[in-house]
C-alpha cells in the first residue's frame, strides 16, 4: 500500500514538473518563432512594396513622356507631383515610419493584435517568463519586431490607398485622351495585384506553427490574459469595453456611443422616402437587390478586399503565388495483377506539380515496381522495375481534370541500379484519362485516375492497357 503512494506521489511530482517546464521552455522557442516569421514578413512586404512603387512611377514618367509629345502643359500638371509623391513614398520605406498607434487604421489585422498583445502580457509576465535575462532582452526584441512590423503594414496601407486613388485621379484626368487606354489597364493591373501579394503574406503569416499555437493556448487558460487582452485590444478600444463586459447604464451607453440606434434608422428612412407600409417594402425590395448584386459581385472577385480595388481585367490568381508555393507534393500507387510473364506488382510513386494556370499543372513522378508474387500460396517481394513519369492535368469541371502523360518504364527484374542503364530495356507509355480529386483534409487531397495506354500494343510483353491509380496531393 506504501509502495503505491509513494509511485502516485513520485507520478505527480513528474507531471508538476513537466508542466512547469512546459510554462518556462515555450516562451523562448515562441519568441523565436514570432521574431523569425515577422523578420521574414517585413522583408517581403517592403520588397514587394518597393517593387509596386517602382512600376508605377516608370509607368507614370512612360505616360507624362508620350502625353508631352501632344501636350507638354497638361503633361507637366497631371504627372510632375505624383511621380514626386511616388518617390517620396519609395524613399520613406526604408525609413523608421512613424510610431504605431493602437487605432483601426485600414484593415483590422486580428491576428496580430492578439499577438501583439500577447507578448506585452509576457513582458511583466513571472509564471511564464521567470527571472532569466536573455528571455527578457529576446521578448523585447520581439515585442519591437511586431510592432515595427504593424507599423510597415499601416505603411502598406497607406501606400494601397494612394495608388488606388491615384489610379482613379488618372482615369479622370486622361479620359479626353484616347491613347493611354492600355496604360491606364497597367496601372490597375499593378495596383490590384500588389493589394492582392499583401493580402496573400498577410494569410501566411497568420499560420502558426506548433509552438507557438501550444503557447498561444496556455495564455488562452490564463485569466489574467484574458482580462489584459480586454484591456488592451484595438477592438476594446474601439468600442469601449470595459474588463468582465458592461454591467452599469454609464457602461453600456459608453460602449454604443457613435453607433446609429434602430430608432435613428427608421427616422432616418422615413425623411428620405416617406411613412407607411410602402416605404419600407421599397426599402425591403432595394436591400434584396443590393444584396444580390453584392453576392454576385463577391462571387467573380472573391480576393478583392473592397469595391474600390474591383478590376477590369480578368485577374490571373496564380501571379501573386511564389514557385515554392506553386508546387503540389504526392504521390499514388497502382496495382497490376499477375500474368505470364510478370507477378503481382504495385507501382508506388512520387510525384510534384506546378500549378501553371488556377486550373491546370504539369509534373514529374517517379515510381518504384515492387513484385508481390503470384499469389496467397506464393508471396515473394522483388525489384521489378521502376518508372520515369511526365504528366499534366486540366480542370474539366467541378473536382474532375482531364489527365495525361508519358512514361518510361524498366519492367525487368533488377538486383542492382546499374543494370538500369540497358537503354533497349526501357519502354514508352503513352496515356490518357479522368482524375477526380477530393478533399481529405484542409491541407491534403485524394486523387482517383483512370488511365488508357495507347502504346501498350508496342510494348513487348504487352502491359494491360487499363491503369487505375489511387492517391494523395498537398
Amino acid at each position: 500500500m506504501i509502495s503505491r503512494i509513494i509511485v502516485v506521489f513520485l507520478c505527480l511530482l513528474l507531471s508538476l514538473a513537466t508542466y512547469a517546464q512546459e510554462l518556462t521552455g515555450i516562451p523562448e522557442k515562441f519568441l523565436k518563432e514570432v521574431d523569425d516569421k515577422s523578420k521574414r514578413f517585413e522583408e517581403k512586404l517592403m520588397k514587394r512594396t518597393d517593387k509596386a512603387l517602382s512600376r508605377f512611377q516608370q509607368q507614370e514618367k512612360k505616360m507624362q513622356r508620350k502625353l508631352a509629345k501632344t501636350d507638354s502643359l497638361a503633361a507637366n500638371n497631371i504627372f510632375t507631383r505624383s511621380i514626386d509623391s511616388l518617390g517620396n513614398l519609395k524613399a520613406n520605406l526604408r525609413k523608421k515610419t512613424a510610431k504605431y498607434e493602437k487605432v483601426l487604421s485600414g484593415q483590422y489585422n486580428g491576428y496580430l493584435d492578439t499577438l501583439s498583445n500577447s507578448l506585452s502580457f509576457l513582458k511583466d509576465s513571472k509564471e511564464f517568463l521567470g527571472k532569466s535575462k536573455g528571455v527578457k532582452d529576446q521578448l523585447n526584441g520581439s515585442l519591437q519586431r511586431v510592432k515595427d512590423l504593424q507599423a510597415k503594414l499601416q505603411y502598406a496601407e497607406q501606400v494601397k490607398a494612394y495608388i488606388r486613388e491615384r489610379r482613379q485621379q488618372l482615369k479622370s484626368q486622361l479620359s479626353q485622351y484616347t491613347a493611354f487606354s492600355k496604360d491606364l489597364q497597367k496601372l490597375n493591373k499593378e495596383a490590384y495585384y500588389y493589394a492582392q501579394q499583401v493580402k496573400e503574406y498577410k494569410e501566411i503569416f497568420k499560420d502558426r506553427k506548433k509552438t507557438e499555437a501550444k503557447a498561444m493556448e496556455l495564455l488562452q487558460k490564463t485569466k489574467a490574459f484574458n482580462s489584459f487582452m480586454e484591456r488592451n485590444s484595438q477592438l476594446a478600444s474601439l468600442f469601449n469595453f470595459s474588463p468582465g463586459g458592461a454591467t452599469s447604464s454609464e457602461d453600456v451607453a459608453r460602449s454604443l456611443e457613435g453607433l446609429q440606434t434602430r430608432t435613428q434608422v427608421e427616422q432616418l428612412i422615413q425623411q428620405r422616402m416617406g411613412g407607411g407600409p410602402n416605404a419600407n417594402a421599397a426599402v425591403s425590395q432595394q436591400m434584396d437587390a443590393a444584396r444580390s448584386q453584392f453576392d454576385e459581385l463577391k462571387k467573380n472577385f472573391p480576393d478583392a478586399d473592397n469595391a474600390a480595388e474591383m478590376p477590369d481585367f480578368k485577374p490571373n490568381e496564380m501571379k501573386t503565388k511564389s514557385f515554392l508555393q506553386r508546387l503540389e507534393f504526392g504521390g499514388n500507387v497502382q496495382f497490376q495483377r499477375s500474368s505470364q510473364y510478370f507477378p503481382t506488382t504495385s507501382d508506388i510513386a512520387g510525384q510534384v506539380a506546378y500549378k501553371f494556370h488556377k486550373n491546370g499543372s504539369a509534373g514529374l513522378g517517379l515510381a518504384y515496381k515492387l513484385g508481390m508474387g503470384t499469389g496467397w500460396d506464393h508471396i515473394a517481394f522483388s525489384h521489378q522495375g521502376v518508372g520515369f513519369r511526365s504528366f499534366v492535368d486540366w480542370k474539366i469541371k467541378g473536382t474532375f481534370f482531364l489527365n495525361g502523360g508519358f512514361e518510361q518504364n524498366y519492367n525487368i527484374p533488377f538486383s542492382s541500379l546499374s543494370t538500369l542503364r540497358n537503354g533497349t530495356a526501357w519502354t514508352g507509355s503513352g496515356l490518357i484519362g479522368i482524375s477526380k480529386k477530393y478533399k481529405i483534409t484542409p491541407k491534403m487531397k485524394g486523387t482517383m485516375v483512370l488511365l488508357y495506354d495507347f502504346l501498350a500494343n508496342r510494348q513487348v510483353p504487352r502491359m494491360d492497357p487499363i491503369k487505375f491509380r489511387l492517391g494523395y496531393n498537398f
